[in-house]
């Protein structure tokens, strides 16, 4: 078995915030867990943990979406766990500042969604079970497209681009709310 070092706080935090919802989509998550530590950082091909953040803009009326190269859809920016990362927000966090170039962002307490899919990484086949949090954007922000996308760009719930990913409509609503309430 390899030295898990800090994955096991990781883990540990996931565990936490995942036990705390009730969502039909949590057992689910819980399960791949109870499969240990393992389980939330990508080491090989198969299920593991994910971590996004739909990011609201300032003004709290537009998300930040990106064109992800692999994929070819608009999505909220996110990613793998890194062994750095000490709780599956501070993950979110990281991949939406790694995506956005944005500085200053703040992050919700609590997911604001759980996505089971599957896909094509840099494993393998995979399932990816992603934790899904709201990111408010700093006034001024000025986002800067990485390298893992094709564009970034501010919508409007009303008027968002297509081709969009599964699962992204979902989050509109309750990052808008968590935004409004911030």
């Amino acid at each position: 078995m390899r030295d898990l070092g800090d994955t096991v706080t990781l883990y540990t935090d996931a565990r936490n915030v995942l036990s705390g919802l009730s969502t039909p989509d949590a057992r689910t998550f819980r399960d791949l867990l109870a499969t240990g530590p393992e389980s939330v950082l990508p080491t090989t091909a198969g299920p593991h943990l994910t971590a996004s953040a739909l990011v609201v803009a300032p003004d709290r009326e537009r998300v930040l979406l990106c064109l992800h190269g692999r994929v070819g859809a608009w999505m909220q920016m996110g990613g793998h766990c890194e062994p750095g990362d000490a709780t599956l927000a501070a993950a979110a966090l990281r991949e939406a500042r790694e995506e956005s170039g944005i500085d200053g962002l703040l992050i919700g307490p609590e997911p604001i969604g759980l996505d089971v899919h599957p896909v094509r990484c840099r494993f393998g086949p995979s399932v990816h079970y992603d934790v899904r949090y709201a990111v408010l954007a700093p006034e001024g922000a000025e986002p800067v497209c990485s390298a893992e996308s094709k564009d970034l760009a501010w919508f409007a719930p009303d008027a968002l681009p297509s081709p969009l990913a599964d699962g992204v409509v979902p989050l509109i609503g309750p990052a808008l709310r968590w935004a409004y309430s911030t």
